[in-house]
């Protein structure tokens, strides 16, 4: 038998105040919590659940079994903690609010923006620039397609894609991040001046991965995706309960890095919204993002020009889903995620400029409290 416990929060509000201060600030975002689902899962089944606020947490609990009680404890002082800045080379990347990471593909075949960027270098640095002078925190490089049905490239190919475009953000002063799940590629990007690695696979893909990573002392985004271990992502993606088997797979690929020696402060986790997961899935998994931040990391999220927003707008074609892009970017905010990972970066940063004035005016406004 074997069962785990989840703290997830279920009712987000605008402050503190707005709950006598019965409320905590969520992982250090701007999000701010008030009611918890605390849940008892045994053998894959939902035993249990209860319904906690700050002050009747510890009662909550305290009523848990001994073999969860440790790591529930764990995870509601991960729920508080406040993650310091990323230090990306010479930038510092604060993740008291939500930052912008700009995607620049030099691919062919990418479901977006395929093409666009990989044989005209002058077109692409010009694409980083207009991205970072917007407000990107950070530009996100990727030499290889991960849509469904993408073949896998060869590593010299990846390398020859990526490195020109990390070397034109680095020498604008852009905080780097590269999008690879190869070993190789991840020390050439490196060695061209990236600052932080963006594996889809969590680390899984390639057994030198994490050592790379853990020699280098950088940052590294781990996702989640179901065949992240094979060629094919998107393969075997069978859930019971999608939100809390992702808990599970994302736990044990942060638990793999940190044995292989990479630092705690240094790891980012992101749920894999489309990789191998459903419509129905992708819409669970946005509802629960606030769970996530049990796991003590910053989170990333990217659902930018996704398939899911195609399948909720009458079949809308990639580059004709803005609005869509932004409603979950700004939904992923609301729930305290420190990084959106999206193609309009200046839609983006506008959208959060002002979501960010909304949550400064509900911090200051005590206008409704007696005296």
């Amino acid at each position: 038998m074997t069962q785990h416990a989840y703290i997830r929060p279920i009712g987000l509000v605008p402050g503190p105040q707005s709950e006598h201060g019965n409320a905590i600030r969520l992982a250090g975002s701007m999000a701010h919590a008030s009611r918890f689902a605390v849940i008892l899962r045994r053998d894959g089944d939902i035993v249990e659940r209860w319904l906690a606020a700050p002050d009747t947490m510890a009662q909550v609990l305290g009523a848990l079994p001994d073999e969860v009680g440790a790591d529930a404890e764990a995870q509601w002082a991960n729920l508080t903690l406040a993650h310091p800045p990323l230090q990306l080379g010479p930038r510092s990347v604060a993740l008291d609010q939500p930052q912008v990471m700009g995607i620049l593909n030099v691919t062919p075949d990418s479901f977006s923006d395929g093409g666009r960027y990989l044989d005209d270098r002058a077109a692409g640095r010009e694409h980083a620039a207009a991205m970072v002078e917007a407000g990107a925190a950070i530009i996100d490089v990727g030499g290889e397609s991960t849509r469904p049905g993408a073949k896998v490239l060869w590593e010299g190919d990846e390398i020859e894609r990526v490195v020109p475009a990390i070397e034109d953000c680095v020498a604008m002063g852009a905080a780097v991040s590269v999008d690879t799940r190869k070993a190789a590629v991840m020390e050439a990007a490196l060695e061209a001046g990236a600052h932080l690695v963006n594996d889809v696979s969590g680390l899984a893909h390639d057994p030198r991965s994490a050592e790379v990573v853990a020699q280098a002392g950088c940052p590294v985004v781990l996702m989640h995706a179901p065949g992240a271990a094979g060629e094919d992502l998107h393969e075997g993606g069978d859930y019971d309960r999608v939100a809390f088997d992702v808990f599970d797979a994302l736990r044990a690929r942060r638990d793999a890095a940190l044995a292989a020696g990479i630092e705690a402060r240094n790891i980012l986790l992101d749920v894999g919204i489309g990789f191998g997961k459903s419509l129905g899935e992708n819409l669970a998994l946005v509802n629960a993002l606030p769970l996530f931040h049990a796991l003590g990391h910053p989170l990333l999220f990217g659902a930018s020009r996704k398939r899911m927003i195609g399948a909720l707008s009458k079949e809308a074609p990639a580059d004709e889903r803005l609005g869509g892009s932004i409603a979950l970017a700004l939904e992923a905010m609301r729930c305290g995620v420190q990084m959106v990972r999206v193609h309009d970066v200046a839609e983006t940063v506008q959208a959060r400029n002002v979501w960010r004035g909304l949550r400064d005016a509900a911090l200051t406004d005590f206008s409704d409290l007696p005296g």
